[in-house]
Order: structure tokens, then C-alpha cells, then sequence
């Protein structure tokens, strides 16, 4: 018996209340009995509940809209008729509907100038509709501030929106780069994540590694609206440099920020 408590660290409640702090996951959680300790399975089951809730929520798209004044604004869907079909066919949300095609041409026909734009900005309420409730218009501020010497799209808020209904709305507007902002899959530690993709030359068929992507944009630890529109600045210039988008560009801001070697010193 004292061997054992001899091989028992001292200091382990510290260890593991450091660890704790130093991530979002749950490890060193303890036990009571042969379960672990109520709070922990309460907190488990609350973001479990957070999570589905971000998934089933409804996006108030006119809400958005209302929250982006005065930026101009156009609100579409998906083929995807309400949330139970889009949860069951992801297809239906990469393609935009009948109506908001004819939404879409409309108002392109109302003003010739909105086409050929360099950038357009679409945001889809994807898998977390809180997160784009909540961050969604400070993240498109962020991003219009960013690429203000670029000409902008109206924003487009995408109802029922998987990534790739970026690429059809982006195509009809003619746009040289479509941005898609879109609510993260929630998990049991974040339920409001947003993600950013960026597409050259939209048009439907683009493969995901036709694509640049900036995730974990979220107030808990993640990346601040403001962090992830100079990335974004950053990508999207080098992709129209360079025509393309995707896995050959990468964000080489970790080398330009990194501190020079320290020199040695007599």
C-alpha cells in the first residue's frame, strides 16, 4: 500500500487542473463511485442539448438581412424544402432552388452592375444556425472591411445552405471568387462555430480541394472575426493572383509573422 501512494504523483490535482484549463476537452473528469461526478454529467448533457439545438434551430434570415443594414442584401434557399430534408439529403443543399435562381437573375437584371463582381459573400446557415445568428453579421463586416478595395456582391443569406451552394450562386453572379460563410457541425465543447470557404471561378461541380477553408470562428477560444478576415485577405488575393483556389494556395502568415532567430550574443 505505501508503494502505491509513494508512486502517486503529489502534485496530480494540480497536473490535471492545468491540463484542464489548457483545453476545451474533457479529460481528468474523475469519478464518484464507479460513475464519474454529477456536474460533469449534467454539463455533458447540456452541450449535448446545445449542440442539436444549433442544429435544429430556425435561421431568421430576414433577421440577418435586418442586421447587415445598410449593406445590400438578397435572400435565397436551397432545393432543400425544410430542415428534416436537409438533414437527410445534403444534395438538395448544395443546389439553389427554382425561386431563388429567379431571385437571383432578377435582381441581376435590375442592376447589370452587381455582375461580374470580384467577390461575392454568401451566408448559409449550414449546421449551426446559432453560430451564424450570433456571428454572422459582425463576420461580414469584418470581411467587407477587409476586401474593401475589391468590388462586392450583394450578400447573399442562404436558407437550407451546404458549402457547395456557394458555387451556384456565386457562377450566377458571374463572380470572379465566391466566400462562403456557413455554420460549423456543433460539437459537445462548441455548438456556434462558423466556417469561411472560399471557391476561384464558382460554378457547380467544384471538388472540396477546389477550395480554401477557415474554420473554428467562434468567441470561446476560436479564431476572432477580425483574425479570420486578414486570413481570408491574405488567400483570396494570392488565389486572383494566381487564378486558382484550393490546395495549392496556401496562408503563409505564420512565417511572416514569426520573430526572427535570436542572435547570438558574446
Amino acid at each position: 500500500m505505501s508503494d502505491e501512494v509513494e508512486r502517486t504523483p503529489p502534485d496530480a490535482a494540480a497536473l490535471w487542473q492545468r491540463l484542464r484549463a489548457a483545453t476545451p476537452a474533457r479529460i481528468g473528469l474523475g469519478r464518484v463511485g464507479n460513475t464519474q461526478p454529477l456536474k460533469d454529467v449534467l454539463r455533458f448533457q447540456l452541450d449535448h442539448a446545445r449542440a442539436r439545438d444549433a442544429v435544429h434551430a430556425p435561421f431568421d434570415a430576414e433577421a440577418l438581412a435586418a442586421e447587415l443594414a445598410p449593406l445590400s442584401t438578397l435572400i435565397v434557399e436551397s432545393e432543400a424544402i425544410d430542415r428534416a430534408t436537409y438533414l437527410r439529403r445534403p444534395d438538395l443543399g448544395r443546389r439553389l432552388s427554382v425561386e431563388g435562381k429567379e431571385r437571383l437573375a432578377a435582381a441581376m437584371r435590375e442592376d447589370p452592375s452587381r455582375l461580374n463582381c470580384d467577390v461575392a459573400i454568401v451566408v448559409g446557415d449550414g449546421l449551426s444556425a446559432t453560430g451564424v445568428q450570433g456571428g454572422g453579421a459582425a463576420l461580414v463586416r469584418a470581411l467587407v472591411r477587409e476586401l474593401g478595395d475589391l468590388s462586392l456582391a450583394p450578400v447573399v443569406i442562404a436558407r437550407q445552405a451546404r458549402v457547395a451552394l456557394g458555387d451556384d450562386i456565386g457562377e450566377a453572379m458571374r463572380a470572379r471568387v465566391v466566400v462562403m460563410i456557413i455554420g460549423e457541425r456543433p460539437g459537445l465543447t462548441v455548438a456556434d462555430s462558423l466556417g469561411i470557404y472560399m471557391t476561384f471561378a464558382p460554378r457547380r461541380g467544384r471538388a472540396d480541394s477546389e477550395r480554401n477553408c477557415i474554420s473554428n470562428i467562434h468567441a470561446q477560444g476560436g479564431l476572432a472575426p477580425e483574425q479570420a478576415a486578414a486570413t481570408l485577405g491574405r488567400l483570396l488575393r494570392e488565389a486572383m493572383r494566381r487564378g486558382l483556389s484550393g490546395v495549392d494556395i496556401k496562408d503563409d502568415a505564420e512565417t511572416l509573422l514569426s520573430p526572427p532567430p535570436a542572435l547570438d550574443t558574446p
